[in-house]
């Protein structure tokens, strides 16, 4: 589909997947969905198609053969912040999925999801969600319940934020849309981007992952 046909144009994917019969399966559920998909096998092929044309969404591996899955989701997010990313791995350890967080995944889901549960979480990537398997969800809870108390020191900076700000945040981090939030919040659709502009620059973030994150260790809020 084309916009010159009246339609929206199909959401673009770059899927980076190395193992090919994996990569088959989520090319066909996300292709049947309606996506255009450009694979990768490696980082370097995906660095030369991330140059040639941005995509929409990047779904990235983890373990490549000639490098780290996190290489280009950094990278990713310096030049095309536009882009959403969400991490497809087999790799579920807090080191790995903190990592692919901090420096710019916007979502981390397991390879035991269902090809076709994938190209629908998608949809809610692109619209505002941040998608989380269940498992990585509880571990990221359990980290911030037993994380040790900070030693005596400056204050935390929760009083950066406004009621009305933390509001939102909590909003992001249950993976509310920005119509769901306003629509919680009773505000207008076009006010929440204002205040997420805002709560990005006090915690110093460039993601609705790395806000949460961030607001969570500062004990802003809790999940």
């Amino acid at each position: 589909m084309t916009e010159q046909d009246g339609a929206p144009a199909a959401i673009t994917i770059l899927l980076v997947e190395d193992d090919a019969p994996t990569c088959w399966r989520l090319q066909d559920a996300l292709v049947k969905a309606g996506y255009e998909v450009r694979t990768a096998g490696t980082l370097g092929q995906a660095r030369q198609a991330m140059a040639a044309r941005a995509p929409a969404v990047l779904l990235t591996d983890l373990r490549l053969p000639d490098g780290h899955g996190i290489e280009l989701i950094r990278e990713t997010r310096q030049r095309f912040p536009d882009t959403e990313i969400m991490v497809i791995s087999a790799l579920g350890d807090e080191e790995s999925v903190i990592s692919a967080i901090t420096v710019g995944a916007t979502g981390y889901l397991l390879k035991d999801a269902f090809p076709t549960d994938i190209a629908t979480t998608v949809r809610e990537l692109v619209a505002g969600h941040s998608p989380i398997s269940a498992s990585i969800a509880r571990f990221i809870v359990r980290r911030t319940q037993t994380t040790a108390a900070p030693p005596p020191g400056p204050l935390l900076n929760t009083a950066r934020l406004t009621p009305r700000e933390i509001d939102i945040l909590w909003g992001i981090a249950k993976g509310f849309s920005y119509a769901e939030i306003a629509s919680h919040l009773g505000l207008s659709r076009q006010t929440v981007p204002g205040h997420i502009k805002n709560i990005y620059r006090k915690l110093e973030v460039h993601t609705r992952s790395e806000a949460v994150f961030e607001a969570v260790q500062q004990g802003l809020i809790k999940l």
